[in-house]
């Protein structure tokens, strides 16, 4: 109810006694951010508006303007409107509307944090080993070492949350519970994973490469390490896979990983080690700490909700899904009928690149196509713009659904579900209010 209420405070920003009295009037039987508002004439009386299109309406979700919440909390170098979480560790989510910039600033990315961050950096001397069974010749680098001895590059990367959009699913998952805003693209500067492996040599049989960072365990047990992932070494030699100290122009956040990274657009933004101290060069697949069990995999197969499923019977997440964000206007704004309402926001598809955007007014029966233009650098989001003129004065919901460039689209409603909760990529939806 808290959640409805935030959403109903939003719609009735001129009249917010209306929104204080629907609630008081419902405590009775609160309803779920994704409940059904059994009734159109009933949640038309709620919103103030006819819902144009209401028989369209997908059965189980409620309309999108009851469905938005935000409740900032203060980090510190991060901007006073994100979401978070969880304070331990600490994990924040940027709502949608700032998210419009076409290169992520450093205070609106996410914070993904599965270990406590370490409490004093010293840069200077900041060490990087590389080793592993399948390593030539292990080596340690400082940063200093990594500047001097290799090739700089800048690249716009995007990293997600595999659990970015967990809050939807049902029957609910375990974990954070994200919305739309564990998602970022900024530009990334350091130096190619693959040219510091070259240097250090990879043997026939290398398979994986792993990471570990400096954060320590919630626990705080010297030994237990937090998370130690990685990726397959094809994509550990990827051009765009990177040891990076910066981002747009500028030292990492201390919460995103200063002073040094891997940064790994376009897979789940776990594979992207933070504090980065050592990359091991493994013969197999990487075996630390959130690499099996159920730690960011899904059913290899479509399971039925609620199911329990084999850890045998979990695959590993690696290129992330489809997806598409409104981050202009923001949901719950009011629009004169006379004038047409330009939107814009950002698509991205993993390892893919993204063929189209569309949008609809009328909950799916119709699409309009947005003009998308091409990404900065591969594995970067791509930004895409358009208008739309309203029929008639009510309450509407815009729609976002993109494709990628093997034809896969997005789908309305929340996709198969898991039990982790990853890899939503359910259609963005936006609240407006046509006067």
């Amino acid at each position: 109810m808290k959640k409805i209420h935030a959403g109903l405070r939003k719609l009735y920003k001129h009249d917010p006694i209306k929104a204080d009295q629907w609630v008081f009037n419902r405590s009775s039987s609160p309803i779920s951010r994704r409940g059904f508002l059994s009734g159109l004439s009933r949640m038309s009386a709620i919103l103030g508006a006819e819902i144009v299109f209401s028989q369209y309406m997908p059965s189980g979700v409620i309309p999108a303007a009851l469905a938005d919440e935000t409740e900032p909390f203060r980090i510190e170098g991060k901007h006073p409107q994100l979401v978070v979480l969880n304070d331990r560790p600490i994990n924040a989510e940027t709502p949608a509307h700032l998210l419009d910039d076409r290169v992520t600033p450093a205070d609106k990315l996410f914070v993904r944090n599965n270990g406590i961050p370490p409490k004093s950096v010293d840069a200077e001397n900041w060490k990087l080993t590389v080793d592993g069974e399948s390593a030539v010749k292990p080596m340690t680098f400082s940063i200093a070492d990594l500047k001097s001895n290799f090739k700089h590059y800048t690249f716009q990367l995007t990293l997600e949350c595999g659990g970015n959009g967990r809050s939807e699913f049902d029957p609910p998952a375990q974990g954070n519970q994200w919305t739309t805003g564990a998602v970022g693209c900024p530009a990334w500067s350091g130096v190619r994973l693959a040219d510091v492996l070259s240097a250090v040599g990879v043997k026939e049989d290398a398979v994986y490469i792993g990471y570990y960072g400096a954060d320590s365990h919630i626990s705080l047990k010297p030994n237990k390490v937090s998370i130690s992932r990685g990726v397959p070494i094809s994509k550990a030699m990827e051009d765009e896979t990177l040891i990076a100290w910066a981002i747009n122009g500028q030292d990492l956040p201390a919460m995103n990983g200063y002073p040094l990274r891997l940064v790994i657009g376009g897979w789940p933004a776990s594979v992207s080690g933070k504090w980065l101290k050592r990359v091991s060069i493994r013969n197999r697949v990487h075996d630390g700490a959130k690499m099996g069990g159920y730690s960011y995999r899904v059913p290899c197969t479509s399971v039925a909700p609620g199911v329990d499923v084999d850890e045998q019977d979990m695959c590993i997440i690696e290129s992330m899904p489809i997806k598409s964000l409104i981050t202009f206007p923001r949901s719950g704004v009011w629009q004169p009928l006379r004038d047409k309402m330009i939107f814009r926001g950002h698509a991205w598809a993993g390892d893919l690149s993204v063929e189209r955007v569309d949008i609809s007014i009328d909950f799916g029966q119709t699409w309009k196509r947005m003009h998308l233009e091409k990404p900065s650098n591969r594995l970067a989001w791509q930004h895409f713009s358009g208008q739309i003129k309203f029929p008639k004065k009510g309450y509407y919901e815009v729609w976002a659904r993109a494709s990628d460039q093997n034809k896969t689209a997005q789908p309305m409603v929340v996709p198969g579900w898991n039990p982790k909760g990853y890899l939503n990529n359910a259609c963005h939806r936006i609240a407006v209010k046509v006067v």
